[in-house]
């Protein structure tokens, strides 16, 4: 008999309606992976763009070292319940879509 821990039936609540979707069919599969990488790309984007707009602040090691620190901590929380066994290359990039999109969002709110 096999056991299984809170997390793993919480892992698989959420996520086997996302993978029984996706192996539905090739269309759901591309729609997918196409919007994982639309993700990674605009968290990508606002990094960088903001990373260029703050250079003039005096403080900007102090909130490079706190983005840093969110981009961990979601990278470690997502490494948690994202499922390993199966599809983990999709939800690896999404792993860092949604690190690198939180760690921008907060790049946003400190620069206004």
């Amino acid at each position: 008999m096999k056991y299984e821990s809170i997390l793993d039936k919480i892992t698989n609540t959420i996520f086997k309606p996302i993978i029984i979707w996706a192996e539905g069919s090739n269309a759901n599969w591309n729609m997918l992976i196409s919007i994982s990488f639309a993700l990674f790309a605009v968290g990508i984007i606002i990094l960088f763009v903001y990373f260029f707009k703050m250079r003039k602040y005096e403080k900007r090691n102090q909130i490079y070292l706190n983005t840093s620190v969110i981009m961990l901590l979601v990278l470690i929380l997502c490494d948690v319940i994202f499922p390993k066994e199966y599809m983990w290359q999709i939800f690896f990039l999404f792993k860092y879509a949604i690190a690198f999109n939180f760690s921008g969002i907060y790049l946003i709110v400190r620069y206004k």
